[in-house]
């Protein structure tokens, strides 16, 4: 597998929405849907190509008071590229 890109964003092919109907946070592409837990969904929420994996882990740790999840956050990061959700 490649390195992940410096500045993570999601792939063209899936589009982030939350429904409402599943209270839930989703991946959506042409195939079908991808359910996200609430930690997913918030990672994958700042994955805009602006920010840095840095800068990812920095927003989530002020944001929820946590410290300590940059790995949390690079696993999630490598599974997503690896199922094509990162580009």
């Amino acid at each position: 597998m490649s390195a992940l890109p410096a500045l993570p964003k999601l792939s063209r092919k899936f589009r982030l929405q939350f429904e409402p109907a599943q209270d839930r946070w989703v991946l959506l592409y042409p195939e079908g849907m991808v359910q996200l837990n609430p930690s997913a969904a918030e990672i994958l929420q700042r994955c805009d190509g602006e920010r840095s994996v840095d800068a990812i882990v920095s927003e989530l740790e002020a944001t929820f008071n946590a410290q300590g999840i940059a790995p949390e956050v690079l696993n999630l990061l490598e599974e997503g590229q690896r199922r094509g959700w990162i580009d």
